[in-house]
């Protein structure tokens, strides 16, 4: 058995497997205000006018290839053939037309992934009814349903969705809207009448359906995706056929062989977000994949379940958030069947969502050379809910995490100089009409030539070289000038503690506005530094954060961390442990688990004041 943690080769020295990706592309103009457009050189190729065309397709030529397959109550795979799906779409269409639902009363589901949701939504989107996934931390993570009220002020659903009427009750006395047919899987609640998702199931009406489907067009809204980003406040993004159909062609451009092979992929990401929803289901529907629907997630209870997934299924391309990625590692060193089988036939291991770290980067490669003699190509791209979501994609292998590549044919990226940064705005067919029912935020969401303004700043990886792609250079809000006038880049130095820092903290924010220097409110992994203090399960946060061990840790870091430092806007001189997690409830935290940075220093001032005392406050570490 090869050694997994130290290899005898450097791994960079591998071949790489082979796989078809589109080539490095761009055709790049500069105006005299500074202002640089890039496109692509190579034409965006038809696509579908609505995701009804390939579902239907595929029932046609490939019946019996698996579509979806999930677990069921024996811990068996369940599955559902492209003939079976499209036959139970059509009869939930039929009984989804007898209500009268319409954008005016669309389909609101609040579970996460699974078969039904699948069905509902494509039957929704076959005959022009849209739905909206909302993500169901807004659910069963909330104390007081504030945001799920927002969200069904601005939907009006007609119909509301949940696969568990007993894990969901809470959130149906509270948030659901009382005109609205409340329908489950199973376990309906006791005090409120709700119909069973089995009788949606109902005799297949196939003029009516037929002709519904045929009124249909690019235009017509597919679902709604609920965005909170740095406001807070939830924002329901209008997907249309065309952007979802449009930027499954963006994809093959960078993706090629997925129109080679029908791809295979086990995911848990959620389809309540634009990543899971659309770039990964999609990918699967256009191109005749099979999707199993992984029961796992990056959590100490979750992340075993998708090794014990990836065990069994062998992807062809692996999707996932970087701390997914990081809880994995420990899964592939321990368990040899794993690694064969989820390196066997991968050709791409897909991040996104945020910065992969180096270290987890150069494990997962050291752990692919070790079981298979090759190297795996790691990408990634950059979009947003507002984007559907792939705008730009890195699809060459690049020695380094970070590159977001070049735009996707048919988007037309505009760089504007601001602050000494470069502000990256969108054009294309994938891109979002607007904001439903937010007319105001819809306005100032476009500039004045209609470019979308998604908020992040870019810059070259080679300025010599524009070719070589782009990095992610932060987000515009969230940087700030020092009180000397100095400005902070937030993003990428809040990407290089937390890689510094490694395991030991989840994430952190910076403060400093107006300040004479920058300080960190650090939210620890709790896990990890339990396991560096030698506490027991049952130890507070607040022992764990205490220990001396722990703090000579970070303090020990935080020096070196300095050491490496150019100038002040790099450098961090003192930082806070804090006990409490970010709040989703305050908005501190989007369901998606990114951090509301203004958030979190406006609710912990008193926290953000103490970094600033003099003397050094007591639970502050310094330099």
């Amino acid at each position: 058995m090869p050694n997994l943690s130290r290899m005898a080769a450097p791994a960079g020295a591998a071949p790489l497997r082979p796989v078809h990706l589109g080539a490095p592309d761009a055709v790049i103009t500069r105006r005299s205000d500074g202002t640089i457009d890039i496109r692509a050189r190579q034409p965006l190729a038809p696509y579908h006018r609505t995701l009804s065309e390939p579902l239907e397709k595929w029932a046609q030529q490939t019946p019996e290839r698996v579509f979806l397959a999930q677990r069921d109550a024996n811990d068996a795979w369940r599955q559902l053939n492209y003939a079976q799906v499209f036959h139970i779409v059509r009869c939930i269409a039929a009984a989804l037309l007898r209500r009268g639902l319409s954008p005016e009363r669309p389909i609101a589901v609040l579970s996460g992934n699974d078969i039904e949701q699948a069905l509902l939504g494509l039957a929704a989107m076959h005959v022009g009814i849209p739905y909206a996934p909302i993500s169901p931390a807004y659910s069963l993570m909330s104390s007081d349903f504030g945001k799920l009220r927002t969200i069904f002020g601005q939907l009006t659903p007609g119909l509301v969705f949940a696969s568990d009427g007993k894990a969901f009750g809470r959130a149906f006395g509270a948030g659901v809207p009382e005109d609205a047919e409340l329908v489950v899987t199973r376990n309906p609640p006791a005090n409120r009448k709700a119909t069973l998702f089995a009788d949606l199931i109902g005799d297949e009406d196939a003029a009516g359906v037929a002709a519904a489907a045929r009124q249909v067009t690019p235009d017509t809204i597919a679902k709604f995706l609920f965005t909170s980003g740095s406001t807070g406040n939830p924002k329901g993004v209008i997907n249309t056929q065309r952007m979802l159909c449009a930027n499954q062609a963006m994809i093959a451009a960078g993706f090629c062989f997925v129109a080679e092979e029908p791809p295979v992929v086990v995911d848990w990401l959620p389809w309540s977000h634009t990543f899971g929803g659309n770039h990964n289901f999609n990918m699967m529907l256009v191109n005749g994949g099979s999707l199993y629907i992984d029961d796992g997630n990056p959590t100490p209870a979750g992340a075993p379940k998708t090794a014990r997934n990836l065990r069994e299924i062998a992807p062809t391309i692996y999707f996932n958030v970087p701390k997914g990625y990081e809880a994995l590692v420990p899964h592939f060193r321990a368990d040899e069947t794993l690694r064969k089988n989820f390196f066997s036939r991968l050709k791409v291991l897909f991040y996104a969502g945020a910065g992969l770290n180096q270290t987890t980067r150069d494990d997962l490669t050291e752990l692919a050379v070790a079981t298979t003699g090759e190297r795996i190509i790691f990408i990634s791209s950059l979009g947003s809910t507002e984007t559907s979501p792939l705008a730009l994609a890195c699809t060459w292998d690049f020695e380094r995490t970070g590159n977001i590549g070049l735009p996707a044919p048919g988007v037309e990226l505009k760089l504007v100089p601001a602050e000494g940064k470069l502000e990256a705005r969108l054009r294309g067919p994938n891109i979002t009409p607007g904001y439903w029912r937010q007319e105001k935020l819809t306005a100032a969401a476009f500039d004045e030539e209609g470019y979308y303004k998604i908020g992040d700043a870019l810059k070259f990886a080679d300025p010599d070289d524009p070719l070589k792609g782009l990095l992610f250079d932060g987000r515009i809000a969230e940087d700030y000038k020092l009180a000397t006038g100095t400005w902070v880049s937030v993003g990428p130095l809040r990407a290089r503690f937390v890689d510094y820092f490694a395991p030991y903290v989840r994430d952190v924010v910076l403060a400093g506005p107006d300040r004479d220097f920058i300080g960190a409110l650090v939210f620890p992994e709790f896990e990890a530094c339990r396991a560096l203090a030698g506490l027991g399960a049952d130890a507070t946060p607040a022992e764990i954060v205490a220990d001396a061990k722990v703090r000579a840790t970070f303090a020990e870091r935080l020096a070196k961390l300095a050491k490496t430092s150019t100038g002040s806007s790099m450098h961090i001189e003192r930082a806070v442990l804090m006990t409490a997690p970010p709040s989703m409830d305050k908005s501190e935290m989007t369901d998606k688990g990114s951090i509301n940075q203004r958030a979190v220093l406006a609710n912990r001032a008193g926290l953000v004041d103490a970094l600033y005392v003099e003397p050094l406050a007591e639970a502050v570490i310094g330099l």
